[in-house]
């Protein structure tokens, strides 16, 4: 026996109604829930090094990327938007560690730490992030040092705060000697200590700059030694007594 179609007139219209009008209440009662909200104590702590590089496969670089993705994804979930600023920085942290100790070569987990992470309006929050970056440059000085330069002008313009801004130029100073980093980052220093007025502390380092013949580039030598006359005259006038 062949089925027939029946046509939607010979629907009661009760039973339309009744349709028409459970549709109407669906809809009302999606329109008046609340929107998802994210919760910032989600983010659990990663494994530990060693149960993620036998999860990884012998392919810890894939993996650290994967791992990556899922930390730069997690503040921008579907409906809804964690501020970085409410995320728990001590898993943040933990999570940008596990990733370097995948792929010590990348660079990317440090570029978070410091101009994404690192932009919040916190002081703590700002202050644990640049002090996670410095305390990984000292792994690998001659590749991470833009970083921990971006975090000594955070702290010097952000944060106000010279010292700690001289303690990470001054590292880099120190530990960054590879051929290519550049000069302006190994005499961060030198600014530093005029901005803090140690106008002496400033020449001397300045001047073994100069006398060491790491910089061997005529322009900038000449602009150098204009820089520690300019100091040198500084330091004479503030040494004049002000009637």
């Amino acid at each position: 026996m062949s089925l027939q179609q029946r046509t939607l007139k010979a629907v009661p219209r009760s039973i339309t109604l009744v349709l028409i009008a459970g549709l109407a209440l669906q809809l009302a009662w999606q329109y008046h829930q609340p929107r998802p909200t994210a919760n910032a104590e989600a983010l659990a702590f990663p494994p530990e090094g060693k149960t993620l590089l036998a999860l990884s496969l012998a392919e810890p670089i894939a993996f650290s990327q994967l791992m990556t993705l899922y930390l730069q994804a997690f503040d921008n979930q579907p409906g809804i938007s964690i501020p970085f600023r409410d995320l728990d920085y001590d898993r943040v942290q933990a999570w940008l560690s596990r990733i370097l100790e995948l792929d010590p070569v990348g660079q990317y987990p440090l570029l978070m730490a410091s101009h994404i992470y690192g932009q919040v309006s916190d002081t703590a929050k700002q202050r644990k992030m640049f002090e996670f970056v410095y305390q990984e440059f000292f792994k690998d000085p001659d590749r991470r040092w833009p970083w921990l330069a971006h975090a000594a002008i955070m702290a010097k313009h952000r944060l106000k705060d010279l010292p700690l801004a001289l303690r990470y130029a001054q590292a880099i100073r120190k530990y960054a000697t590879g051929p290519d980093v550049p000069h302006w980052a190994t005499q961060m220093p030198i600014f530093i200590l005029e901005d803090m007025g140690e106008l002496q502390s400033a020449k001397i380092l300045l001047g073994g700059l100069l006398v060491s013949g790491i910089v061997t580039d005529p322009h900038e030598i000449h602009l150098l030694t204009e820089r520690l006359q300019q100091l040198e005259n500084e330091e004479k006038s503030s040494a004049v007594p002000k009637n």
